[in-house]
């Protein structure tokens, strides 16, 4: 997903048929393996908006979720991104819901949302775009137009994906690339923690 030279706490942009390592992520429809992230026992939280759930669905799905996920929060409404997950105020009205600014505000807001006596959520993954079918009424930005947020330990970063297909085919696809992300993070702090 991080494409060659890359420092993966920037961020990135994937597109189909880019011809970079993300093309395979924009293209997924298939969900990545989470038995690693199971395995790493690190508590996970989501934010999701134009996925409305289907993250949380597809990790519930998978057994061995109630190891690490804490739980989650659709903010489908602008305003839920602010007053639930404390993205920006100001950042919304100057850009809208689908930024990747916004999807890393997400993340970091969905840690801290879903903490528990334990502390905040080790890892969290945020999701916003335009599924379509049209672009979006408050900023214009076009059909398929995503981002991926992250936050963890090692800081912030969004992916930007730019997804081809129909709503349904945007949502799943963004499902995998939330996935995948999710898995390379646990990567990352994995490798962290071993050096």
């Amino acid at each position: 997903m991080t494409a060659h030279g890359s420092d993966p706490l920037q961020d990135q942009a994937v597109g189909p048929g880019d011809g970079r390592d993300g093309r395979a992520l924009a293209d997924a429809v298939l969900p990545p393996d989470l038995s690693a992230v199971f395995a790493a026992g690190r508590s996970v939280a989501i934010a999701e908006s134009l996925t409305g759930g289907l993250v949380l669905a597809e990790i519930v799905g998978t057994p061995g979720a109630s190891a690490v996920l804490r739980g989650g929060v659709v903010a489908y409404d602008t305003e839920l991104k602010r007053r639930v997950l404390g993205v920006d105020a100001a950042l919304l009205a100057e850009r809208g819901p689908v930024d990747p600014r916004v999807a890393r505000e997400m993340a970091r807001g969905v840690r801290r949302v879903c903490a528990t006596e334990g502390g905040e959520a080790a890892i969290g993954i945020s999701t916003t775009g335009v599924a379509g079918p049209s672009a979006d009424p408050q900023t214009g930005t076009a059909v398929g137009t995503v981002f991926i947020g992250v936050s963890s330990a090692r800081g912030e970063r969004a992916i930007a994906l730019n997804l081809d297909g129909d709503r349904a085919e945007i949502r799943a696809k963004t499902v995998c690339a939330a996935l995948s992300a999710l898995a390379e993070e646990t990567v990352f702090l994995d490798q962290d923690a071993h050096s």
